[in-house]
């Protein structure tokens, strides 16, 4: 976007010193407060849910591939809540918008990209677990070992941040217009982009690429995966048995079209499409609502999950009860 003035960094002492202006939802008025309270009540139960869900793996002996995977899932929630989330309900209550520095605009796109790539790519390794429990499933207990899946959720997480630290690099070295005003709660790629000081299509071109590998790649082999069980299912003659396949698959499905829907809507579109409103909206569900959702999809609705959940509450249940039976048996024993 081109402007009067640009700011060039051509040191590292200009970026340290340079300050964005978040705007928020400065055109918000009445429905400040009504919406902070809702999405401070989501906010609160998200992180709740996932760290109840991760404190349960975590405790669980025994963990099969879908519980490891979604133990890192729910950390990744946990991490991109608290990275993202406390910005936003703050841009609700502030009127004149938040200032965050250089290097902060710089650390929270960071985390953005690279906790939602990291997600991406998690979906593709449940996705290959489901392939896996249903067209090799003599072979599943060899092929999705305990090694094999702590190799993919590391290589999950390198991967993402690698890729996110590119676009980061690559969008913060453009000159930006002196304004330096973001519209919007939080340092998103295409509201900083927006800022840039050229009328070409160049600064785009990482945007694209990290699209292509965060998007369309993981999008391509979750694809695959499916052909291969659908193929798969084709040939089970069983109605009941193709139907109990499926059901397995049916919550990834559910979170998978969730998480690539919106990152689409948002990200994979020219500049010239840009639309500040809107993508305030949808940036505030995609950041708040879709937590909440994948943990009602994935987690609870996960019946390794709720036995592990009715597991954990039971050990506290007799822990909380053996506590009480001590404390009366040392009031009895004081009275003598």
């Amino acid at each position: 976007m081109p402007c009067e003035g640009c700011v060039e960094r051509d040191n590292i002492s200009t970026g340290a010193t340079m300050e964005f202006l978040l705007l928020g939802f400065s055109e918000l008025l009445c429905l400040r407060v009504l919406l902070f309270l809702i999405f401070l009540v989501v906010h609160l139960v998200t992180l709740a849910g996932n760290m109840m869900v991760f404190m349960a793996v975590i405790m669980e002996p025994s963990r099969p591939p879908v519980l490891f995977f979604l133990c890192q899932l729910s950390a990744i929630e946990l991490c991109y809540t608290l990275a993202i989330v406390p910005k936003a309900l703050l841009s609700l209550i502030v009127v004149d918008g938040s200032t965050i520095s250089f290097i902060g605009c710089a650390a929270q796109m960071h985390l953005f990209v690279a906790l939602g790539g990291a997600e991406c790519f998690l979906l593709v390794a449940m996705s290959y677990d489901r392939y896996v429990a249903i067209c090799r499933p003599l072979h599943y207990t060899a092929v999705m070992s305990e090694g094999f899946c702590l190799r993919l959720a590391v290589g999950c997480c390198l991967g993402a941040f690698a890729v996110a630290l590119g676009l980061t690099v690559a969008v913060f070295r453009l000159p930006f217009c002196q304004s330096r005003h973001i519209n919007h709660f939080f340092c998103d790629v295409p509201a900083v982009l927006h800022l840039a000081c050229t009328q070409s299509y160049t600064p785009e071109l990482p945007l694209l690429a990290a699209c292509v590998l965060l998007l369309l790649l993981p999008f391509l082999l979750i694809l695959t995966s499916y052909v291969c069980i659908a193929v798969a299912l084709l040939h089970v003659t069983s109605s009941v048995g193709r139907g109990k396949a499926f059901s397995t698959c049916v919550s990834h499905l559910a979170i998978t079209l969730l998480h690539y829907g919106c990152a689409t809507f948002i990200y994979i579109r020219p500049k010239s499409f840009y639309s500040p409103a809107r993508d305030k909206v949808v940036s505030l569900v995609y950041t708040n609502i879709t937590p909440l959702l994948y943990l009602l999809i994935y987690s609870l609705r996960n019946k390794e999950i709720r036995g592990i959940l009715r597991k954990m509450l039971r050990r506290k249940k007799i822990a909380q009860l053996n506590c009480d039976t001590i404390r009366v048996e040392i009031c009895v024993c004081g009275k003598f």
